[in-house]
């Protein structure tokens, strides 16, 4: 007799809970867990501020501060999913997104970028999730993804090969730079948008409410985005939800700083074939020197 066998789902990494909770109960628990996120963001950044003497430890708790914040705004995205879809994409953001550190770096980078529409928030992040990328001043070198590299060569001492495929160790102490000289943007809009209101029960109910209008699909950009954001601010407003603390500069955050939703954007790493890379550094190289013909190969030319 065969019987079937029950995975043991206890301990952490658990948010696909949220793909079997109802609207309401989601942004129940939404609400609860974003100031412990906001927190936990906040603790790293003022511990690496205390280190000025470690600058390798405190990137790295820098780094635990950016990701943690960028949380906050992908679960908001969530929040500001259109309820008639929220269902067939709650369960790839928490599988894909929330716990990738690629996709949160980006959703913390994207936050400064200027698309006019997702489609062009989409070629915009496609640059960031190439698994390899050339760089040098005729595109010699190739390079693994920057922001993991960096995150991974900060945190971690390895073992790393180059295209000369000559293993060597990666000296994590060497990526001790001088460290940020202000807060991460990602992590200032999350206090901002904390500090406005949205990150209450009845500040959720009300961008969930408003943002489910428009679905960010493809065309949809920053005209969609300014008549929106202007709506949530007014109605915060009126239910009397913004903090006392909130001040100008938390505006300017929530008005200028705050990307329109990308829960319809793949963040997925992109594994570049060596040969596309070897290909396009060959093109590169001759767009650069032009065409090169030998002293002795002139005769050979044909007229023009």
């Amino acid at each position: 007799m065969s019987t079937t066998q029950t995975r043991i789902t206890f301990g952490n990494r658990q948010a696909r809970a949220l793909c079997s909770m109802s609207a309401p109960d989601r942004l129940d628990f939404i609400a609860d867990g974003l100031p412990i996120i906001l927190k936990s963001a906040q603790s790293f950044w003022n511990a690496a501020s205390q280190i000025p003497g470690s600058p390798r430890e405190a990137a790295v708790l820098e780094g635990f501060a950016e990701e943690e914040a960028a949380k906050t705004l992908i679960l908001l995205d969530l929040v500001r999913c259109p309820a008639s879809r929220a269902s067939e994409r709650v369960g790839r953001i928490v599988k894909k997104v929330f716990y990738d550190h690629l996709a949160r770096l980006i959703y913390a980078t994207a936050q400064t970028w200027r698309p006019v529409d997702v489609a062009q928030l989409q070629a915009y992040v496609d640059t960031q999730r190439q698994g390899h990328y050339l760089e040098g001043g005729m595109s010699e070198y190739i390079l693994p993804n920057w922001a993991l590299y960096s995150r991974e060569s900060t945190m971690y001492a390895d073992i790393e090969v180059h295209e000369d495929e000559d293993p060597q160790w990666s000296d994590p102490l060497k990526w001790s730079g001088a460290g940020r000289v202000s807060k991460p943007l990602a992590l200032n809009l999350a206090e901002s948008l904390s500090a406005l209101g949205v990150f209450t029960r009845a500040g959720l109910q009300a961008t969930a409410e408003i943002w489910d209008e428009v679905d960010f699909m493809d065309t949809q950009g920053w005209s969609e985005t300014r008549q929106l954001r202007s709506r949530l601010a007014a109605r915060l407003d009126a239910e009397k939800l913004v903090q006392d603390e909130a001040t100008k500069d938390h505006a300017h955050a929530f008005y200028n700083l705050w990307q329109f939703p990308m829960y319809n954007i793949e963040f997925s790493k992109i594994d570049v074939p060596l040969e596309r890379l070897r290909a396009e550094r060959e093109a590169a190289y001759w767009a650069e020197v032009g065409d090169y013909y030998p002293e002795d190969h002139w005769d050979s030319r044909e007229d023009t």
